[in-house]
């Protein structure tokens, strides 16, 4: 089949690159971008960093610039809410008319995880998700407030930093017993809980949430070990993939919707990709599902290719990173099955490498002011390495990547 329209359910990060790819790979057909929001497709990341400090401004969150969108004839329909696909007819049907289309990519993302609180003040707690979220929480970033944050995810830090940078008292409460555990274990956990301690944040781990009530004096939250006061509450504890669109459309879903490598979904020409897509990676032999960037514009690019008929794969190592404070943070691959951590440069400074490794085999790296080591990390991921050389400085990772064989 001829594709002539490609319609978009969500304007955001996937949504941009799969119009920037499709034009790259030669399309010149008709590309339409829903989104639910009141903005046309911007950036997320910097929204808990430079845009909430303050160092940047709406316009340069832009990811399709007016001139690219005119000259690239995008349509892009803001502030429309679709409520399911016709699969019959392909059809896009939103509040006030649908579309037909050829192929259809949803990129609905996903909505923060939420917390019951009461009180006469809800405007006091805060959720970091859109622009419009962003710029409520900027204005209650004053010198001299009080801020608490509920989850220590990397969302929940990264607020956590910007937040003292701006001469704010911050409070972070942690349920799990150790920051970011789960993702790259207790040892290395501690060594970022130390970067928020060093700071000046009151980091609580351990620590559950029993209620949240606000008032006109601010937030109160009663935790498993104490009570916490502050001027306003930033909850942040996941988020839930949106996938009511393509459940009520009839597509399989299952904690996302489920893709194949390419982000075919269960019916012809209906793709996904991005935060609610779950797809099948054969790297990890079954179906994952990714909230990072990298990963969005990996999938949506596969997404455009596989429109046009052109093969392309995305299944590397995944891969986010994070600026706190002055430094950066950056991980690559999967903890699971580490038997051996090995550190490379000096942890006391603030600059080194960990890798972890499943017996010989490098599974995953964490890099604090070491990007380059990450980027080495990335390649060997998934091969067979020697331990002693990874802990030595003066091993050219690189050099390492053209000796060994994968796994």
């Amino acid at each position: 089949m001829t594709v002539r329209t490609v319609v978009t359910v969500g304007a955001g990060q996937v949504a941009a690159v799969t119009a920037r790819t499709l034009r790259r790979r030669g399309f010149d057909g008709r590309i339409v971008l829903l989104g639910d929001e009141q903005h046309a497709p911007y950036q997320r990341p910097p929204l808990s960093k430079e845009f909430l400090a303050g160092r940047e401004g709406v316009d340069s969150l832009a990811l399709l610039t007016r001139k690219w969108l005119d000259a690239n004839s995008i349509d892009i329909r803001t502030g429309v809410s679709v409520q399911r696909i016709d699969t019959a007819r392909r059809t896009v049907e939103f509040d006030g008319g649908e579309i037909a289309a050829d192929a259809i990519v949803l990129a609905t993302g996903g909505r923060p995880r939420t917390l019951a609180t009461t009180g006469s003040r809800p405007d006091l707690v805060h959720y970091l998700r859109t622009l419009d979220d962003a710029t409520a929480l900027a204005a209650r970033l004053t010198p001299g407030s009080s801020l608490a944050i509920v989850g220590g995810g990397f969302i929940g830090l990264e607020i956590a930093s910007t937040a003292r940078s701006l001469g704010v008292t911050v409070t972070v409460l942690e349920q799990a017993g150790h920051l970011l555990g789960s993702i790259l274990g207790e040892q290395v956990g501690r060594h970022c809980a130390d970067l928020h301690r060093r700071n000046g944040v009151d980091l609580r781990t351990g620590t559950g949430v029993a209620s949240v009530t606000t008032s006109d004096r601010g937030v109160r939250i009663e935790t498993t070990g104490g009570i916490v006061e502050a001027d306003a509450v930033v909850i942040g504890i996941g988020i839930v993939p949106n996938t009511g669109v393509a459940a009520v459309s009839g597509l399989a879903v299952d904690g996302g919707i489920v893709v194949d490598v390419t982000g075919r979904t269960t019916v012809e020409n209906i793709y996904a990709a991005g935060d609610v897509a779950k797809r099948f990676s054969p790297r990890e032999g079954r179906h994952i599902r990714v909230e990072h960037f990298d990963n969005a514009n990996r999938q949506a690019a596969v997404v455009a290719d596989t429109i046009v008929g052109r093969q392309s794969l995305s299944d590397d190592p995944h891969w986010f990173w994070s600026d706190q404070y002055d430094t950066n943070i950056q991980f690559a691959g999967s903890t699971s099955g580490t038997t051996e951590l090995v550190v490379r440069g000096d942890i006391d400074s603030g600059e080194f490498s960990v890798f972890y490794l499943a017996g010989d085999i490098l599974t995953a790296a964490f890099a604090m002011d070491r990007g380059e080591d990450i980027m080495a990390a990335r390649e060997l991921v998934g091969r067979r390495v020697d331990a002693a050389l990874l802990a030595d400085e003066d091993t050219d990772l690189w050099e390492m990547y053209e000796e060994v064989e994968p796994a």
